[in-house]
C-alpha cells in the first residue's frame, strides 16, 4: 500500500487544493491531509481546529483519504514517517513554488535518510493561480468566492465573518 502525506496550513482549503487530494487519490492506495500550522503566519482567518474540522468534513466520506492535525512543531518526513508514507505530496501553481519546493524535497529526502521522497502534482489549469491568501483577500472585499472554494467552505467563511 503506498499513502501520500499531503501537508498545509490550508487556510482555506481552496478548489486548487482539492483538485490535487483528488488527483492523488486516483494514483495512490492512501492520501494522509496534514493540517498544520504555518509559524511564519501570525494572522490565521480560520484556526487550526476549524481548519481540521472543515477539511475532515469535505472527505468524510473518502474511503481512501484521511485527515490530521499536526502539532506546531512537527516536521513533514517525521509525519511521513509516522502514517505511513512513503512520499510528501506538494501541489505547484508555477515556476516560483517550484525553487523552493525543490529545496523542500532534498531536505526531506536527506534529513530522512532516503526513506521519504517527494512528489509534485499540478493543479487543474482552473485551479493553478488560486492560492489560500488570494481567497482571503478577495473575501475581505465582500466578493464572490465560490469560484475558488467548496460552498461548504464558503459557507463556514461567512459564518466566521458574521454574514450569515
Amino acid at each position: 500500500m503506498i499513502k501520500v502525506l499531503y501537508t498545509g496550513s490550508f487556510d482555506p482549503i481552496t478548489k486548487g487544493h482539492m483538485n490535487i487530494v483528488k488527483q492523488a487519490s486516483q494514483l495512490f492506495d492512501g492520501v494522509v491531509i496534514a493540517v498544520l500550522q504555518n509559524k511564519s503566519k501570525k494572522n490565521s482567518f480560520f484556526t487550526i481546529d476549524e481548519r481540521y474540522e472543515i477539511i475532515k468534513e469535505l472527505y468524510k466520506d473518502s474511503k481512501n483519504i484521511e485527515v490530521i492535525k499536526g502539532k506546531e512543531d512537527d516536521l513533514a518526513f517525521k509525519l511521513a514517517l509516522d502514517n505511513n508514507c512513503k512520499m510528501i505530496l506538494r501541489g505547484l501553481r508555477g515556476l516560483s513554488d517550484y525553487d523552493l519546493e525543490v529545496q523542500n524535497m532534498q531536505a526531506n529526502k536527506e534529513i530522512s535518510n532516503g526513506l521519504v521522497n517527494t512528489v509534485f502534482l499540478m493543479a487543474d489549469c482552473e485551479y493553478q493561480f488560486i492560492s489560500s491568501t488570494k481567497v482571503r483577500d478577495i473575501f475581505s472585499y465582500n466578493l464572490d468566492i465560490s469560484r475558488y472554494v467548496d460552498e461548504k467552505v464558503e459557507k463556514k467563511m461567512k459564518i466566521k465573518r458574521g454574514i450569515l
